[in-house]
């Protein structure tokens, strides 16, 4: 037979231990940590929504009586793109990158109308309606032309927004922008034909200079000429006879140095040079 004190021992060791657990069970249900970068919302049964945000650490709570909400309190990144209409009715390909993150003291609000998916639920749709209101100011080519002044103005108008629903925006900028087909085609016609101005441009002012060119050659060649005229007027025949024994004798030294070039007596010396007695 089993020992009765035996039996009791470990009746109450085992009382003890299941006290224990639940116990550990309660204790452990009555905590929560928040980390670095986050606040908690605690909702309560009866209370609702409590209006105190909690910090960073370890904290109680009333088990089945309340239950915590984390939230993520850093910047984060968010990008979304729009098709928008400009001033002159081009279609607009736009995409937009933004750093937000919740107000601190107004996570119970947010927590109310919102949930914790806030960001998701409200920044892709002011993003569109604000790009679609600020490119609908500006024709096509502005938009290149004034993008800072567009970032701009996306930026005043979003963070303006986004304040409605307690949410910062850090930073705001347009990171791509891209026009439709047609109107890309018109853009690079619009190049081409540039281009082929300024090539036609160029064309007729190099004629001009070669004109210019050929007139000044004609004037020069005729004043030559007049010079020469008047020379021969004044000097007689004399000075073209002295031109064409300088030309003459400029012919001959060329010929003379030329290994080429085979000189035959004239008249009747055709023999000369040959031995008569054989």
């Amino acid at each position: 037979m089993a020992n009765p004190q035996a039996v009791n021992f470990l009746t109450g060791l085992a009382k003890a231990a299941f006290s224990l657990g639940l116990g550990a069970t309660a204790v452990n249900s009555s905590l929560y940590t928040v980390d670095g970068g986050q606040r908690a919302v605690l909702f309560d049964r009866f209370r609702g929504v409590l209006d105190e945000t909690v910090g960073e650490g370890t904290h109680f709570l009333i088990p089945w009586l309340q239950t915590p909400y984390i939230f993520d309190i850093r910047t984060k990144p968010h990008t979304f793109s729009s098709v928008s209409g400009t001033k002159d009715l081009q279609m607009v390909n736009l995409t937009l990158r933004l750093l937000s993150r919740p107000e601190v003291p107004s996570l119970p609000s947010i927590f109310k109308t919102l949930g914790t998916e806030y960001d998701e639920k409200v920044l892709p749709s002011i993003g569109n309606e604000v790009l679609k209101a600020v490119v609908a100011q500006f024709n096509a080519d502005q938009l290149l032309t004034e993008r800072p002044h567009v970032s701009a103005l996306v930026r005043e108008s979003l963070i303006k927004r986004a304040k409605d629903f307690n949410i910062v925006l850090d930073d705001v900028a347009i990171t791509h922008l891209s026009y439709g087909a047609e109107f890309s085609k018109a853009v690079e016609q619009k190049q081409v034909a540039q281009q082929e101005a300024e090539r036609s441009k160029f064309v007729v002012m190099k004629a001009e200079q070669e004109r210019r060119a050929a007139i000044i050659r004609a004037e020069g060649e005729s004043d030559s000429a007049k010079l020469i005229s008047d020379a021969t007027a004044a000097a007689g025949m004399g000075l073209i006879e002295l031109r064409r024994i300088e030309a003459s004798r400029e012919i001959a030294s060329t010929l003379a140095r030329s290994p080429n070039v085979s000189y035959l007596p004239g008249g009747n010396n055709m023999l000369l040079g040959l031995n008569p007695g054989r």
